[in-house]
C-alpha cells in the first residue's frame, strides 16, 4: 500500500556528528525533511574518534578480549549520539526521542562484534513517526536472543539504516557522510576523480567489498536484496530537502535504472589486508576444507585464494584475510597445524588490494590486460589475482597504492576533463 507521505531513513556518520556544532547542523538537516512533510527516522554513528577510543581501551586490557563485553562497551558511543541529537531536535521544536537497538528491537545472531540482523520489529517506530515524533536510533547495534547487546561490525550503522528502511518500506535511505557522493576513486589520491550520479547495486557491492569506504559492504548487499534505494550525500553542504526529481548526491539503485553503463565504474583499494601463505600441504581432496573450516567457525572472512601444486604431492596455498584478523588466524592455523599437515606459515600485512570494477566488463574485453600492462609499466609486481564477472583485483606491496590507483584511473579513462 503506498505511503501517504514520503518515509525517509537518514543516517549520519561519525564525522557528521563529531561535535555539538555538527550535531546541531544535523538537527537542522533533519528538520528540513520534517518540514517538507516527510516521515523521518534517523540513524546515527558514534561521534568521530569515540569508537576507536573505546576499542583501544579493550585492546589495552586484553588484545584477545571477550567479544560480548567488547560489544557492550563500543555500543555506548552511538547511544550517546542518539540522545544528543534528540535533544538538539527538541531545541528546534521537532518532537524526538532516542532509541537503542534493543528497544526496537533489532534482533541479531550471537556473532558478537560481527553480528548479522535476523529481524526488526519496526511497528513502534512507524507509530512514533505517524504521531509526529522523529525516532533517533543508535546505529551499529542490536540484541541477540540471550538479551546481550551485539554490534554489527565497523561501519555497521549503514547496515542498521538500510535494514530499518527495508523493514518500514521507506521511500529512500539517505546516507549522509563527509563526501558529496560516490567517486570513481578516492579523491584524496586522485584529484581528477569524478562523482558518480548513479551506480548499480552490484557495482557498489564490489567497490565496497574491495575497499571503497563510502558504504559498508553488508549495507549494500542488504539494499540490493531488499531493493532499497540508497542516496549518498554530504552533511556539510546546504542540501535542500531532496525530492525524487532533484537528488544532489549519488544514487545506488538497480541496474535497470542506469541508462549508460560504463566499461569501468571505479577503482578501489583496501589497506586492511594481510596475506597468508601455507607451504607444503598434502595435496588431496578435502585439504582446502581443513584449512578454511576452522577459520569460518571463527567468522574470519577469507579472500583471494590461490593454490599452486608443487612436487611430491604437496601444494602451497595463499589467501588474504582482514589485517585485523591476522593474529587470530595465525593462532587458529597453528592450533590446526598437525591436522592440516602444513610445513610452514608465512604472513605479510604490508600489502594492499587494488580493484577495478564495472558492469561494462560483461560486454568488453581486455580489462585485465590493461590492468596488468599498466602495473607492469610502473614495475609494480602483482602477488595475487582474483576476478569476478565485473571485477579484477590484485594484491601488491602497500608502498605502491597511490601510484597504482592514479595510473589505473588514467588508463581506464576515468580522469575528469
Amino acid at each position: 500500500m503506498p505511503l501517504s507521505a514520503p518515509r525517509i531513513v537518514m543516517k549520519f556518520g561519525g564525522t557528521s556528528v563529531a561535535d555539538l556544532d555538527r550535531i546541531r547542523n544535523v538537527a537542522k538537516t533533519v528538520k528540513k525533511q520534517v518540514d517538507a512533510g516527510c516521515e523521518v527516522t534517523v540513524v546515527v554513528s558514534a561521534m568521530s574518534g569515540v569508537t576507536n577510543q573505546l576499542v583501544g581501551y579493550c585492546e589495552l586490557l586484553n588484545p584477545l578480549y571477550d567479544p560480548c563485553e567488547y560489544d557492550s562497551i563500543v555500543a555506548t558511543g552511538e547511544q550517546v549520539t542518539s540522545g544528543l541529537l534528540a535533544i538538539a531536535l527538541q531545541n528546534l521544536g521537532v518532537q524526538s526521542r532516542s532509541w537503542a537497538g534493543w528497544q526496537i528491537p533489532i534482533l541479531t545472531d550471537d556473532a558478537h562484534s560481527k553480528a548479522r540482523i535476523k529481524s526488526i520489529d519496526s511497528a513502534k517506530l512507524i507509530e512514533c513517526m505517524q504521531s509526529g515524533v522523529v525516532p533517533v536510533i543508535a546505529g551499529f547495534q542490536g540484541v541477540d536472543e540471550n538479551g546481550r547487546v551485539a554490534t554489527l561490525g565497523r561501519g555497521g550503522s549503514d547496515t542498521s539504516a538500510v535494514a530499518l528502511a527495508a523493514s518500514m518500506q521507506a521511500t529512500r535511505c539517505d546516507i549522509y557522510t563527509d563526501v558529496d557522493g560516490i567517486y570513481t576513486t578516492d579523491p584524496r589520491i586522485v584529484k581528477k576523480a569524478k562523482r558518480i550520479s548513479a551506480i548499480a547495486y552490484e557495482e557498489m557491492l564490489e567497490l565496497a567489498s574491495v575497499g571503497a569506504k563510502v558504504l559498508q559492504t553488508r549495507s549494500v548487499e542488504l539494499a540490493m536484496k531488499e531493493q532499497v534505494r540508497v542516496q549518498v550525500l554530504s552533511s556539510f553542504e546546504d542540501n535542500p530537502a531532496p525530492m525524487e526529481n532533484s537528488l544532489p548526491g549519488s544514487l545506488v539503485v538497480s541496474e535497470d535504472e542506469i541508462m549508460e553503463k560504463e566499461q569501468i565504474t571505479g577503482i578501489a583499494y583496501s589497506l586492511n589486508e594481510a596475506k597468508v601463505v601455507i607451504k607444503d600441504i598434502p595435496d588431496h581432496p578435502g585439504i582446502a576444507a581443513s584449512v578454511f573450516a576452522p577459520l569460518a567457525r571463527e567468522n574470519v572472512n577469507v579472500d583471494m585464494i590461490v593454490q599452486s601444486s608443487g612436487s611430491n604431492q604437496k601444494t602451497d596455498m595463499t589467501f588474504t584475510v582482514p589485517k585485523t584478523d591476522l593474529l587470530n588466524v595465525q593462532q587458529i592455523l597453528e592450533r590446526e597445524k598437525e591436522k592440516i599437515g602444513f610445513a610452514e606459515m608465512l604472513t605479510d600485512d604490508d600489502v594492499v588490494k587494488i580493484s577495478v570494477v564495472g558492469i561494462g566488463m560483461r560486454s568488453h574485453t581486455g580489462v585485465a590486460n590493461t590492468m596488468f600492462k599498466t602495473l607492469a609499466e610502473r614495475s609494480i609486481n602483482v602477488q595475487v589475482i582474483s576476478t569476478s564477472e565485473i571485477k579484477v583485483s590484485v594484491l601488491v606491496a602497500a608502498e605502491y597504492v597511490e601510484l597504482a590507483v592514479r595510473a589505473l584511473h588514467t588508463a581506464y579513462g576515468l580522469d575528469a576533463q
